[in-house]
């Protein structure tokens, strides 16, 4: 081999980087450790900002369940109605489908759906005789009313269409939009059967509790056009069984509809 054109390898391996090269190498050590205390930094913020983002949640749920509480307590025949319907209401959801039960904000929507009553005039609302026509409309407003209350929380979705749209039929005769059959939201359809049940097992001014089977009749019947026929079958099951183990506010509701 002509000894002008041959080298050592190990010199080759052993010469130090030209300045250029050096330079690059430092600068990106440096962009990985800058990079890496910006990701470290953000990943704090976002804790932070979910942190407090958590609390602004429920600080708004805690004051939307006080308004919920006051509208409930002018009408002292329905104390304790929006826990019951709430726990009718997750024990018939987790029955139904498995998958809805799991939405975080479905209970939400079990106890505010009457929230929209803010905005009736406390003579309509709290008015012990019949309603007239004109009445029933300003009254059959509440839904809507409701529904935008919550609407401005983006994680309260799933609430909003159970508030709007827990007056609708089966058969589409409900209000405010007339929906029938499945296109009702399957959390609203739970409820009407959840709330009319309730109703039915409360004392009444102008009448006793229908008791327990006279209540469920009532439901069979309204079964198909008041309400959707699955539904009606889980809940009737349901109360035939009676609450699990895990299901102490289910409980507590059978045993007042007794």
């Amino acid at each position: 081999m002509n000894e002008a054109m041959s080298f050592p390898v190990a010199e080759l391996a052993a010469a130090p980087p030209d300045a250029e090269t050096q330079a690059m190498h430092d600068q990106l050590v440096v962009f990985a450790r800058e990079l890496g205390e910006l990701y470290r930094l953000e990943r704090f913020r976002s804790v932070e900002l979910e942190i407090v983002l958590a609390s602004l949640q429920q600080t708004y749920i805690a004051t939307m369940k006080s308004l919920a509480q006051v509208i409930e307590a002018k009408d002292r025949t329905t104390r304790g109605h929006l826990e019951r319907t709430q726990a009718y209401g997750l024990a018939l959801s987790k029955r139904v489908d498995g998958d809805l039960v799991r939405s975080p904000t479905l209970g939400y929507g079990f106890f505010l759906h009457d929230v929209g009553k803010v905005g009736i005039p406390e003579h309509i609302l709290c008015k012990t005789g019949p309603l007239s026509l004109a009445e029933w409309d300003v009254m059959r407003t509440h839904p809507v009313i409701g529904a935008q209350i919550v609407a401005p929380m983006a994680f309260l979705t799933t609430t909003v269409e159970l508030i709007r749209h827990h007056h609708e039929r089966f058969d589409g005769s409900g209000y405010p939009d007339g929906l029938r059959g499945d296109d009702i939201p399957l959390s609203a359809r739970i409820f009407a059967v959840a709330d009319s049940f309730d109703a039915m097992t409360s004392d009444r001014p102008y009448r006793g509790s229908m008791g327990i089977e006279r209540a469920l009749g009532e439901i069979r019947d309204g079964s198909g056009t008041q309400f959707d026929p699955e539904v009606v079958g889980a809940f009737v099951d349901m109360v035939g069984r009676g609450a699990d183990e895990d299901e102490p506010e289910l409980a507590a509701a059978l045993r007042h509809a007794c």
